[in-house]
């Protein structure tokens, strides 16, 4: 018994002298106390300088989305002179002009947070003429059409229009009045008829030489687009129709629910930020670099390879330097969450462990980023539609879409060409192509759940 004591004290004395002597050791090596406290605040100075960081990148990333335009002027305002049409002959430009009423028309938005009080109050009281265009060219000098900016000169009237990544990928809540609103960052604009506004440029020769073809088809091709949808490749291959005679053009993607995405777009030409920079370059027409040498590929591009789109350079460079606070920006976007009351949650309860189970959905649409993490594409015959879009993407293949959201993007359809008008619709399409032998309840469950997502 005394020498388990006697060993049990020298256990104790040792760990005591250890406790001693640790810091005499560290003082001796240049490493006491007060410097393991400096590491510590260095460390902690790391955190705050990522911290600042990510608040600046969001903060510059949001300005770009919804302000910059990359030198695009340069193509919409000075080449095709789209502000001449937007002005209005009375105004300085030609024709009747574009007053707010048709621009609301077709799918622009205003934001309620870049308009005057006294403007609001008199838009509540009915007193603003919504059918006059020099009204559109007050607004645009508030800057409050989203995705729109306007060059003015100094006698007040436009010089000149582009238009930001805003324009495709945000609407409003439409708080004040239809198409007026607090601003909806990352949520594709359903009602912008991108197809009517071009063709309101009077000078599209430009697009119609790119295109190796007349004035007159490209405006057919545009009118064939309506509302909610764009064609981003046919600038690249020229492929106005689908063989079945619709209309080639993509519903416009949401640009939210992103984090943890691999691939965008539809077919998945590439990240985020690729596409952004494809967009900024060759879409918008700004001013940048662009490499991609898949669209030096003739037969698949011969737009884009008789171009030069494959190797884009401009000097100066008014794009690459905003790439990654854009990027940054577009991530940090939320899907938005359902609004209350408009699923059932109980059946939506119940679609989940079908999702889940019997009809496999999270197979493809791993939870929580409802995608494949990696390459998350597939294969026409996979999907069970035709190749003809995946057939325009380098890889010729289909994304598995995010369903974060999906809630948000239900006027125009589902699929990248809206062929399934409802949710509904798309379920039923996948019942069948896998014989899950769902069951009609079973089927408005798993609506229900997609709803709530």
């Amino acid at each position: 018994m005394k020498t388990r004591l006697c060993l049990s004290l020298l256990f104790v004395s040792l760990l005591l002298s250890m406790a001693i002597e640790a810091p005499r050791k560290m003082a001796a090596q240049g490493k006491g106390t007060n410097e393991t406290v400096k590491e510590d605040r260095h460390d902690a100075g790391f955190d705050e300088q990522i911290r600042d960081n990510a608040e600046a990148m969001v903060e510059q990333g949001q300005s770009i989305f919804r302000f910059d335009t990359f030198g695009d002027e340069a193509f919409w305002g000075d080449t095709l002179n789209l502000h001449q049409a937007i002005e209005g002959a009375k105004l300085g430009g030609v024709g009747p002009g574009v007053s707010p009423a048709t621009a609301l028309a077709v799918g622009l938005k205003v934001d309620v947070n870049a308009l005057p009080a006294s403007l609001i109050a008199a838009l509540k009281e009915g007193n603003v003429n919504l059918n006059d265009p020099s009204t559109t060219l007050a607004l645009l000098k508030l800057n409050s059409v989203l995705g729109v900016t306007g060059f003015f000169n100094s006698q007040g009237t436009l010089q000149s229009i582009g238009i930001q990544c805003a324009f495709c990928h945000s609407t409003v809540d439409n708080s004040l009045a239809p198409g007026i609103g607090h601003r909806l960052d990352g949520w594709a604009n359903q009602d912008l008829n991108v197809g009517a506004i071009v063709s309101l440029a009077p000078n599209l020769q430009p697009v119609a030489s790119l295109l190796s073809t007349d004035v007159a088809t490209v405006r057919r091709v545009l009118a064939a687009w309506g509302p909610g949808k764009f064609d981003a490749e046919l600038l690249m291959d020229g492929k106005g129709f689908r063989p079945d005679g619709k209309t080639a053009a993509t519903l416009i993607p949401p640009a939210f629910g992103l984090p943890g995405v691999n691939l965008h777009t539809w077919t998945g030409w590439g990240s985020v930020t690729y596409w952004n920079a494809f967009v900024g370059n060759l879409e918008m027409h700004g001013k940048g670099t662009f490499f991609d040498p898949r669209l030096n590929d003739a037969t698949q591009f011969p737009v884009a390879a008789a171009a030069g789109f494959g190797n884009v350079r401009n000097a100066p460079d008014l794009i690459t330097a905003k790439l990654g606070a854009l990027h940054f920006y577009q991530l940090a976007i939320p899907a938005p969450k359902p609004p209350q009351g408009t699923f059932d949650e109980d059946a939506a309860a119940r679609g989940k462990e079908i999702f889940e189970g019997q009809a496999k959905c999270s197979t493809c649409h791993v939870p929580p980023l409802f995608t494949e993490p990696g390459w998350n594409l597939h294969t026409p015959e996979e999907i069970g539609i035709d190749n003809f879009q995946a057939n325009r993407a380098p890889d010729k293949r289909y994304r598995t879409a995010p369903l974060k959201g999906i809630w948000t993007h239900t006027k125009r359809g589902f699929f990248h060409d809206g062929r399934f008008a409802t949710l509904d619709d798309l379920v039923r399409h996948y019942d069948n192509l896998f014989g899950l032998g769902l069951s009609d309840q079973q089927v408005h469950d798993l609506v229900e759940y997609l709803k709530s997502l």
